[in-house]
């Protein structure tokens, strides 16, 4: 029993919660075959409807719930928004189960941009329970386990329409049940004491400490006099060097902490403790939001991270598209009808090379702030190669080898970008910089859509659309500085 708590109290209790989550929650079997699933008899939709009508609303909800969720997600220190992410993804599954028509269709497409959107709380959760010396191993784990979900479902899902041992239906039902593990699992994480922006402790001069884990001692509340902070950082120091004393001890000395805080708080600022308080309260959201925009013009005032950030959006821009309308492109070039589709194992091998291709990258010695520009621009023409030869052929198996390719180097490349970007930066600046670009990539998505996609625009075909995107994704990076010779946006906080 004593060896279970001290479990839980390790940085590997919500990192393997946080895993479990991150697998059972991304094996989705019917993905691949979506638009199969949606053109067929089951729901009766045509291609255009899927394509032109249906899909946009997905783009159009991520984006307008993206900064919504962003804040809300530190606001909430994390777990309520993982738990909630997982009850719209059960909420999506379900009205792609038992709904029909257009309409139905579009909401579950606005609910799945909702479920889109939450994935900032997993990919940040982590870091608000671990140890910075853990950040990298626990990084490492959580997406491992969201690339083995989607291998498995996407070679589960494979065997299953391959070997007609599933419907569709029946197909969903069981990733009801799935999903419906990781939603448990959710309930079960800890929730976070800490958050980057919104729940920090303060240290002196006003700023924001880095953030305190989980076993670690904190101070006593966020008083901004520099004599108290010293007065607390020393009696703090004190009882951590004596940890060993009894709780009765602690308790104690934790009354004249708060006794000697309270002393030195109404003589330096003779405010009461109710005014403190108030003004603690009310100025918590204000000063967040100010410092989130003083930093964010701090780091692209930077023209490396400007140039290697302008990429990153055009390229996410184009690679969102492209998986999002390959299934209709591969549906033009042979339908599912005529012929027994490996959507599923081409989702499975395209995501286990990308993750080959990332993976190295960690291990080359390669001079990235040298040499990155140029892979940039090289590997980004050759992206574009493989959709022109989608494209222009009319074999299924030219689309599915492109395809491969395509998403293989747009994980190499965007790995690069981001290991060039995170250079220097905290994990404050980088959770900003991140959003920032996230968004960017979805302004860019959205006027894409509206204007090519969307029936209410231009509503082209699929092998046009599938052209334009070659032009955002092939477009090679401009020459970028080295960020050891530009590093205004890794400053110091």
């Amino acid at each position: 029993m004593k060896t279970m708590k001290q479990w839980m109290k390790d940085w590997r209790f919500p990192t393997s919660l946080l895993c479990i989550y991150g697998f059972f929650s991304t094996v989705k079997p019917l993905e691949p075959f979506l638009i199969p699933y949606l053109a067929g008899p089951d729901k009766n939709l045509t291609i255009e409807q899927v394509t032109n009508q249906i899909f946009p609303v997905w783009t159009y909800s991520y984006l307008a719930v993206l900064i919504p969720v962003f804040l809300l997600t530190d606001w909430l220190r994390y777990k309520p928004v993982v738990v909630f992410q997982c009850t719209a993804l059960l909420v999506t599954t379900a009205m792609l189960l038992w709904l029909k028509g257009v309409p139905e269709m579009q909401a579950v497409q606005f609910v799945y941009g909702v479920v889109t959107s939450c994935d900032i709380a997993y990919f940040t959760y982590i870091y608000s329970m671990v140890e910075l010396k853990h950040y990298l191993k626990a990084t490492s784990y959580c997406r491992t386990a969201q690339l083995l979900g989607y291998t498995v479902g996407s070679v589960l899902g494979q065997v299953l329409v391959s070997f007609e041992l599933l419907s569709y239906k029946n197909i969903l039902v069981f990733t009801l049940v799935v999903t419906s593990i990781a939603w448990i699992t959710s309930i079960l994480l800890p929730l976070p004491k800490t958050s980057m922006f919104f729940h920090q402790i303060r240290r002196d001069g006003g700023e924001d400490e880095d953030i305190v884990h989980e076993g670690s001692v904190s101070s006593v509340g966020p008083l901004e006099p520099e004599a108290l902070e010293s007065v607390k950082g020393s009696l703090t120091k004190d009882v951590t060097q004596n940890n060993e004393q009894s709780s009765f001890e602690n308790h104690l000395d934790d009354a004249k902490v708060d006794e000697s805080a309270e002393k030195q708080q109404k003589n330096l600022e003779g405010y009461s403790d109710n005014n403190s308080t108030r003004n603690s309260k009310t100025g918590g959201c204000g000063d967040v939001l100010l410092r989130l925009w003083k930093d964010f013009l701090q780091c692209f005032s930077s023209r490396t991270l400007l140039y290697w950030s302008a990429w990153w959006a055009l390229a996410t821009c184009g690679y969102n598209q492209t998986v999002n309308y390959v299934q209709a492109l591969w549906e033009h070039v042979e339908p599912s009808s005529n012929f027994t589709v490996y959507n599923g194992g081409v989702e499975a091998i395209s995501n286990l090379f990308g993750a080959a291709a990332a993976y190295g990258v960690g291990f080359s010695s390669a001079d990235w702030s040298l040499w990155g520009e140029t892979t940039l621009g090289v590997l980004s023409a050759l992206e574009g190669g493989a959709l022109f030869a989608m494209v222009f052929s009319d074999n299924i198996w030219v689309c599915y080898c492109g395809y491969i390719l395509f998403k293989s180097l747009y994980m190499l490349l965007i790995t690069i970008a981001m290991f060039q970007i995170a250079a220097g930066l905290n994990m404050e600046r980088y959770a900003l910089v991140f959003g920032a670009n996230t968004f960017c990539a979805l302004v860019f998505q959205t006027i894409l859509t509206s204007v090519v996609v969307d029936s209410r625009g231009l509503g082209l075909d699929v092998v046009t659309q599938v052209r334009v995107q070659e032009g955002l994704t092939s477009k090679k990076s401009p020459e970028v500085e080295s960020p050891q010779t530009e590093n205004v946006y890794s400053s110091p906080r």
